[in-house]
C-alpha cells in the first residue's frame, strides 16, 4: 500500500497544519462522546471541566507517544474498555475509581518496561492483524448505530436517511478529489455535516450559558481511596484488556507501514499508554488508549506521516483551555459523528483486505474460518443488550463483554493451537 506521506516525511507547513486539523477532527468527537458519558456520571450533565481535563491529557500523552513512545501516526483518546470498569463501578467512590486507574496504570507501564509484551508480538501473523482490523469496524458498528438513531428530537428514521444521504457522496469525493482536499474529506464532513443537520432539523445542543473563552480546566479529584479487591480486580482485567487494544493497535499501524523496530516502539508505547493512565487517574478522569481506527483513517487520507500528529496534539492542548471551544464541539449532532465513522471504518475495511492481499493471508479454507469465526464472535458479543452483559459476574463482564477482545481471542486460539501449521 502506498501513502502519499510516509512515516518520517515531513509535508509543508501548510499542509502540515491542514492535516493535523484533520486527525484533531477525527479525535476530538472520539473524545467528546466518552467524556460526556462520564462527565455526566458525576454531574448529571455535560461537565465541561471534565471534557477539559480528558483533552489536557489526552494532548500530553499524544506528545509523548510522538516524541518518546511509539513514534507511529496513532491517535488516542479515553479508552472505552475503562468506561466499562467506571459504569460497573457505579456506587463506589471516585477516589477508589481513581485509585484503581492508577494501579492499572502503574502495572500497565511496569509490564511494558520489563519487556513481557516483546513475546507476545509473535502471535500477530498476517490474518491476526486482518481481523484485528475487522474487528474494529464491525465492533464499533453498534456505537455508530447508537449515533445515527440518538434521541435528539429527530424520528431515527430520518437520521439513517440523512447519514446515508450524507455519507453516499463521499465515495464519489474520495474518487476524484486529489491531495489536501482528499486527506481532509472526514473534517468537511463534519463541517458540512453539521451545517446541513441545523438547516434540516434546528436541532443544536445548546450551551450552558457564560462560558469563558479561556480558562483552564476547573476539574479536582477526589483524593485517592483504597479499592476493594473485587473492584480492584474488575479494572486489572480491564487493563489486561486494555493492553491487547493499545498492543493491537501499534502492530495493525505497524503492519501496515511496514515499520521497523516494532519491539522497541511496542514497548515504549504500552509504557506511556501505562503512565498516561497513571496521570489520568491522579487529574480523576479516564485512562487513554491508542485508538485502533487510525489504520482507517491512513488509509482513507493516503498520510502515515507521524508528524501531522503533532499540530493534533497541540490542538487538543489549546481546545482544552477554552471552555467555550469545547462547549461548541460537544454540541455536533450525533448522526454527524456516525457518518464520519461509517466512512473511516468503510475504508478500514477495505485497508484490512488489501493487507491479507499483500501477505498472502489465505490459502487454504481453514484460514478463512479462523478469521470468519472471530468476526462473529467479536460481532456478536458487540450487539449483546445491555441487560445480558449486566448479569456476567463483575470480575469478567469487561472481558466477555467486550467484542473486540474476544474476537481477537477467539482468532489467537484458532490461529495457534486449533489450525496452527495445518496446510488444508
Amino acid at each position: 500500500m502506498s501513502f502519499k506521506y510516509g512515516l518520517e516525511d515531513k509535508p509543508p507547513r501548510g499542509e502540515i497544519f491542514i492535516l493535523g486539523i484533520q486527525w484533531l477532527a477525527v479525535t476530538v468527537p472520539l473524545i467528546i462522546i466518552i467524556g460526556n458519558i462520564l462527565g455526566a456520571l458525576n454531574g448529571g450533565a455535560i461537565d465541561i471541566s471534565y471534557l477539559q481535563a480528558i483533552l489536557m491529557t489526552a494532548g500530553a500523552v499524544l506528545l509523548a507517544q510522538l516524541r518518546y513512545g511509539h513514534k507511529l501516526p496513532l491517535v488516542l483518546g479515553p479508552s472505552t474498555v475503562l468506561v466499562i470498569a467506571v459504569l460497573s463501578s457505579r456506587g463506589q467512590s471516585s477516589g477508589a475509581i481513581n485509585s484503581s486507574i492508577i494501579l492499572g496504570g502503574a502495572v500497565l507501564a511496569l509490564m511494558a518496561v520489563s519487556g513481557v509484551f516483546k513475546y507476545l508480538e509473535r502471535l500477530f501473523t498476517p490474518r491476526v492483524i486482518m481481523v484485528i482490523l475487522l474487528l474494529i469496524a464491525f465492533t464499533l458498528s453498534p456505537a455508530i448505530l447508537n449515533l445515527i438513531t440518538a434521541d435528539n428530537g429527530v424520528s431515527p428514521c430520518a437520521n439513517l436517511v440523512f447519514v446515508i444521504s450524507l455519507v453516499l457522496p463521499v465515495f464519489p469525493a474520495h474518487r476524484v478529489l486529489k491531495g489536501l482536499w482528499k486527506s481532509t474529506l472526514p473534517l468537511w464532513i463534519m463541517l458540512l455535516g453539521s451545517l446541513s443537520y441545523y438547516l434540516l432539523f434546528g436541532v443544536l445542543t445548546p450551551l450552558p450559558p457564560d462560558l469563558p473563552v479561556l480558562s483552564l480546566p476547573g476539574w479536582f479529584a477526589e483524593p485517592p481511596a483504597l479499592p476493594g479487591p473485587t473492584m480492584l480486580i474488575s479494572f486489572l482485567i480491564c487493563f489486561l484488556a486494555l493492553a491487547v487494544n493499545d498492543l493491537g493497535s501499534i502492530q495493525a499501524v505497524g503492519s501496515l507501514l511496514k515499520t521497523g523496530n516494532m519491539e522497541t516502539r511496542v514497548k515504549r508505547g504500552i509504557a506511556i499508554t501505562g503512565a498516561g493512565n497513571v496521570l489520568s487517574g491522579i487529574l480523576g478522569v479516564i485512562g487513554p488508549v491508542n485508538y485502533s481506527l487510525s489504520p482507517g483513517v491512513i488509509a482513507a487520507t493516503g498520510n502515515a506521516s507521524r508528524h501531522t500528529l503533532l499540530p493534533a496534539a497541540a490542538g487538543l492542548l489549546l481546545l482544552a483551555c477554552s471552555p467555550l471551544a469545547v462547549g461548541f464541539i460537544s454540541s455536533i449532532p450525533a448522526p454527524v459523528v456516525g457518518a464520519i465513522l461509517l466512512y473511516l471504518m468503510t475504508a478500514q475495511v477495505a485497508a484490512a483486505f488489501l493487507l491479507s492481499g499483500e501477505n498472502h493471508a489465505f490459502k487454504t479454507l481453514n484460514h478463512g474460518l479462523v478469521v470468519g469465526l472471530s468476526i462473529m464472535v467479536g460481532t456478536v458479543v458487540a450487539y449483546l443488550p445491555a441487560d445480558v452483559t449486566g448479569r456476567l459476574p463483575l470480575a469478567i463482564r469487561s472481558l466477555l463483554g467486550n467484542g473486540f477482545v474476544m474476537g481477537l481471542l477467539t482468532v489467537m486460539f484458532l490461529e495457534h493451537l486449533v489450525f496452527a501449521g495445518s496446510k488444508e
